[in-house]
């Protein structure tokens, strides 16, 4: 008999619901996380290497991601126990300086697959047993708003994933788009013109403010 999948939620869609138990106790997600940046994110195997490396450094930032309004959840299909053996074990580990590392994020227990099956993490073209690398990006309201996938044997990179936080705060709160390589205090991009009259008068009409590379492409400046 054919497997049936759940489709995977997309940009834009609310975040699936689910409830889990995790190493910080039973949690109901999207609600718990109302009003927060939320960063779901998905790991093949406990006790693995690039996932040890990955945990010691999404620890490690998880005060600057507070500092956002940002919250950590993670996930595997390991046990409950497995986790906790695990989150043990990485506290004993020393890399690139990072030591004595403490995972109070929580990390859910999802042996049936049931929550990793809702959001997609299960690729049979990587691995039918293990969750890929995947990453939601759950704003305030609940909706998806990022979805990054990274194979099996590449580690993410964090301080990207914070960027795309930043960003989208920052397009919800100035109404606008960020260029390449966007960073705090760059400029930004205002929204294309949306008809002849607006596309004149703003390369007509350029202030200290405001600069035109030509009439779709204007940046405004950061303050």
């Amino acid at each position: 008999m054919e497997e049936i999948r759940e489709r995977m939620p997309l940009i834009g869609e609310d975040a699936p619901a689910f409830k889990a138990i995790t190493t910080q106790g039973e949690i109901n997600f999207p609600e718990d996380y109302k009003g927060k940046w939320v960063i779901l994110f998905s790991h093949p195997a406990d006790f693995t290497p690039v996932c040890t490396t990955e945990f010691m450094t999404f620890a490690s930032m998880i005060d600057e991601f507070k500092a956002i309004n940002t919250e950590l959840v993670g996930l595997s299909v390991d046990s409950l126990y497995a986790h906790i053996a695990w989150l043990r074990r990485i506290q004993e580990l020393e890399w690139k300086g990072m030591s004595h590392v403490n995972v109070t994020f929580p990390l859910i227990e999802d042996i049936r697959m049931e929550v990793a099956n809702k959001y997609g993490m299960i690729q049979p073209g990587a691995s039918n047993t293990q969750a890929v690398r995947a990453v939601f990006v759950v704003d305030p309201n609940g909706k998806i708003r990022t979805i990054l996938y990274y194979p099996l044997s590449t580690g993410r990179n964090f301080d990207e994933i914070k960027r795309i936080i930043l960003a989208l705060q920052k397009a919800d709160s100035d109404q606008c788009a960020t260029p390449a390589d966007w960073r705090p205090g760059d400029d930004v991009i205002v929204p294309t013109a949306g008809s002849c009259g607006t596309a004149r008068e703003r390369m007509e009409n350029q202030n200290e403010d405001q600069y035109c590379l030509d009439w779709f492409l204007c940046f405004k400046k950061s303050k």
